[in-house]
């Protein structure tokens, strides 16, 4: 007798959902992010956007980029916060844990600060769930050949 096989989500509904998980830690003000390293359907690390370790948060000092009505997607360098992708590969970095031929699943579209550390981190695929105007990025992930898949939620 056999029972029927439940209702499992998919690896993409799996893994995206520990991304909204680990965005629920994200101390930011503006939008809360969370990204998943990836391989062989594995989880090797996850980040989400924050101040540095040690230094308040943006819900304690407020937000500078708010304070000087700095529009999304411009002037990175103003935040306070590491983003979760960078997190997420700067945690894999501090444990020695490789992420060459890795997948990103984001909550958001990666910035063009995020897509320069991706690619040179050797991660190969980028699926995320929200869109961000970032051009530049997305000029970078296509010629490094890193395929940025939107996945509908």
């Amino acid at each position: 007798m056999s029972e029927q096989p439940l209702n499992r989500p998919s690896w993409h509904e799996y893994f995206m959902g520990i991304c909204d998980i680990v965005a629920s830690r994200s101390t930011c003000t503006r939008r809360k992010v969370g990204a998943v390293l990836v391989k062989e359907k594995r989880i090797l690390c996850s980040g989400y956007n924050g101040a540095p370790s040690k230094v308040p948060h943006c819900f304690e000092t407020g937000c500078l980029r708010e304070q000087l009505n700095v529009p999304s997607g411009e002037k990175h360098e103003l935040c306070r916060g590491v983003h979760a992708e960078q997190n997420a590969i700067i945690q894999a970095a501090y444990h020695g844990i490789k992420v060459k031929d890795s997948v990103l699943y984001c909550t958001n579209q990666p910035c063009s600060i995020c897509a320069k550390m991706i690619i040179n981190a050797g991660i190969k695929i980028v699926y995320y769930k929200d869109g961000y105007d970032d051009p530049l990025s997305l000029d970078m992930f296509d010629q490094a050949k890193v395929e940025l898949i939107r996945l509908e939620t």
